[in-house]
C-alpha cells in the first residue's frame, strides 16, 4: 500500500536507507561495465596491431642447417660434405 509509512512518503518498506544501497550497487555496477568495457578496447587493439597472429618465433639453433641446406641446394656444397656437417649440427 501506499501512503505515508514509517520510511517517509514511500511505500511501505522501501525507504531512503534501501535506496542507498541500490545506488552503491548502481554505481559499482557501472564502473565494472566500464572496466570491461575498456579491457576489451585494448585487447582489440592490440591484436588488431599483430594481425591477429603473434609473429612467429625464430629460432637461432635451426639457422645453421637452414644455410647448409641452402648452400647444398645451390651446389656449393657435395653430398658427403652436407651429410657430414648436418650431422656436425645436430640435423
Amino acid at each position: 500500500m501506499w501512503g505515508y509509512g514509517p520510511n517517509g512518503m514511500m511505500a511501505y518498506g522501501y525507504g531512503w536507507r534501501s535506496m542507498g544501497w541500490m545506488m552503491l550497487f548502481g554505481g559499482v555496477f557501472w564502473v565494472m561495465l566500464l572496466a570491461l568495457a575498456v579491457a576489451a578496447v585494448v585487447w582489440i587493439v592490440r591484436a588488431s596491431s599483430h594481425g591477429g597472429h603473434y609473429p612467429p618465433r625464430i629460432e637461432r639453433s635451426s639457422s645453421g642447417l637452414g644455410i647448409l641446406e641452402e648452400r647444398y641446394a645451390k651446389g656449393e656444397v657435395q653430398r658427403d660434405e652436407y651429410l657430414q656437417k648436418k650431422r656436425d649440427l645436430g640435423g
